[in-house]
């Protein structure tokens, strides 16, 4: 049942055990009703009287009445015949049929035809039957109606009914049963001449409001608790003691080594290896691969000091030497300079950028707007995009198969490293890409370009050995054809294109495993080759084989 579940109304024990008959009326305790005129057996008598008409035997006689005899008086001991009123009280033997009713204590059932059992019998009576008197196990009535103080009949507490606490052994000296003998269970009657009184009914309705009511008190009680929650929060949390971070003790320094392949370790290897390249009128920056001061550099970078002007190389540690131009190459912007009086530097570990991939993280490092040993991080956006080593204004002769990234990239980068998350450099930044070219100087839109480095490696090695560098040719000037493809229009003679059969009109639509969309893609393609390999190239709808050639670099 739940908390606010009304409560069913519990049975009263003052309700009565049996049904009475309808026209049972007030009659003396224990009294039978008579046949053919007979007053009944007197309460007490202790046999039954014969012959039809008898009325009865008179408490505690002992003789049986003669025939049409009203009574036996009391004390007799004659057993009522056939037609008798009703058996002695007390007495065991049942009555014949047509017996009205046994005599109050008796224990046997009245058979059909009789009226009632006395008070204090046990008898279950027959369909039909009229109501027993008052104290039977048929029909208790309470109060004794009719019935006079002192008259006739059981000791209450009888087998029949027991009784709340009132009376004892029969007064007038019939044999009854005393108090206390076994018989039906709990005080159920009140003391004759009392007024039994039902209890009241509950009023209909009633639980509903109450279920209402407690429905709100505990609403009420819940919104007061939940005040008086808050308010005691409250005061709790302007109780918490005060905790002030300046007042903390600093966290212990980092000790250990940096994770591997992380970006702390790779800015630890390889910022040693970056230089800051100071000409007159700019800086850039540039890449040790040698211990005893070759640094790798874009031409550009290094261009307006080619006449002769002064170059200055900083190192990570501060210090500073002099420097010059060992080699440069135009055609894909790289410079080699020798830092003067230098030892022992560290050096750069060159990776590959033949097995990149689109989406590899990366990290630039260099100098950008004249801040040394800068740390960017990005990933690799795309490859091969074709890119004029001097902006938009470049010539064709230019143009580069760069890597592209979005790790910031800005002035000053030009000609530090693009390395790998094992440190390992696998570009030379060289260009961004600016929307707005006027104004102030153009700064990183997450569009920077590399020069890879395998490219970039074979033609450092040329410089720094012979000071020159050999250009990978083709031997044809291009332009884009509308319908996609680099369109020929001039063959030069006796050059790789020539040899391969290739004619002013053709248009080139893959070169290797490259397809070619403009022309500017396939002098970048051109570019990512060495001098000598052999290509297959796509003519016309016709696969013909080239055989690439060189041509030196001229400087001005």
């Amino acid at each position: 049942m739940t908390e606010n579940e009304p409560q069913q109304p519990q049975s009263s024990p003052w309700a009565p055990s049996g049904a009475g008959r309808a026209d049972a009326g007030d009659r003396q305790q224990g009294a039978g009703v008579p046949e053919d005129g007979g007053a009944g057996a007197v309460q007490g008598s202790s046999e039954p009287s014969g012959g039809t008409g008898a009325g009865g035997a008179v408490q505690g006689s002992a003789a049986a009445p003669e025939p049409s005899a009203h009574g036996v008086r009391q004390g007799d001991t004659a057993r009522l015949d056939d037609g008798g009123a009703s058996a002695p009280q007390g007495e065991a033997a049942p009555p014949e049929t047509g017996d009205h009713g046994a005599s109050q204590g008796s224990a046997v059932p009245p058979e059909t035809a009789g009226q009632g059992a006395l008070q204090g019998s046990t008898p279950a009576a027959a369909a039909g039957t009229p109501s027993a008197p008052y104290g039977s196990a048929a029909s208790p009535a309470p109060g004794f109606p009719g019935n006079p103080i002192g008259s006739p009949g059981a000791v209450q507490g009888s087998a029949g009914q027991p009784s709340t606490g009132w009376g004892s052994a029969q007064p007038l000296g019939g044999p009854g049963v005393q108090q206390g003998t076994p018989g039906r269970p709990g005080p159920y009657f009140a003391p004759p001449g009392s007024t039994m009184t039902q209890p009241r009914p509950r009023e209909r309705g009633r639980g509903k409001v109450v279920a209402g009511v407690t429905a709100l008190v505990l609403a009420v009680g819940g919104v007061a608790g939940g005040v008086g929650g808050y308010l005691g929060y409250q005061a709790a949390d302007q109780a918490r003691p005060v905790t002030n971070a300046l007042n903390a003790p600093p966290p212990a320094q980092q000790t250990g080594n940096p994770t591997a392949g992380s970006i702390e370790q790779v800015a630890q290897k390889v910022l040693p290896t970056v230089v800051q390249v100071q000409v007159s009128g700019g800086a850039g920056s540039g890449i040790v691969v040698s211990s005893d001061g070759l640094v790798l550099t874009n031409n550009h970078v290094v261009e307006s000091a080619a006449g002769g002007g002064p170059i200055r190389v900083q190192f990570q540690d501060g210090k500073t030497a002099a420097a010059k131009i060992v080699g440069r190459d135009p055609t894909s912007d790289l410079a080699v300079l020798k830092a003067d009086g230098v030892s022992g530097l560290a050096t750069a570990e060159l990776g590959s950028s033949g097995d990149l991939r689109i989406g590899q993280q990366v990290v630039a490092v260099g100098s950008p707007f004249d801040l040394n040993g800068t740390v960017t991080s990005g990933i690799v956006s795309s490859l091969n995009r074709p890119v004029k080593a001097g902006g938009e204004d470049g010539s064709q002769t230019t143009v580069l198969n760069a890597i592209q990234t979005d790790a910031a990239i800005n002035p000053g980068n030009s000609g530090g490293p693009l390395v790998d998350m094992q440190g390992r450099v696998v570009g030379v930044n060289s260009a961004i890409y600016s929307p707005n070219r006027q104004g102030s100087q153009a700064g990183s839109v997450g569009i920077g370009f590399a020069i890879p480095i395998d490219q970039a490696k074979r033609t450092a090695k040329e410089l720094s050995e012979t000071g020159k560098a050999t250009q990978t040719v083709l031997g044809v000037q291009v332009v884009d054809n509308q319908t996609g493809g680099a369109l020929v229009k001039d063959v030069t003679a006796g050059g790789a294109a020539d040899q391969a059969g290739l004619k002013a009109g053709d248009v080139i639509t893959r070169f290797g495993d490259r397809p070619i969309a403009t022309s500017d893609a396939l002098v970048a393609a051109v570019r990512s080759r060495a001098p000598g390999e052999k290509v297959q190239m796509t003519v016309g709808g016709k696969t013909v084989e080239v055989t690439l050639g060189s041509q030196p670099v001229e400087t001005r």
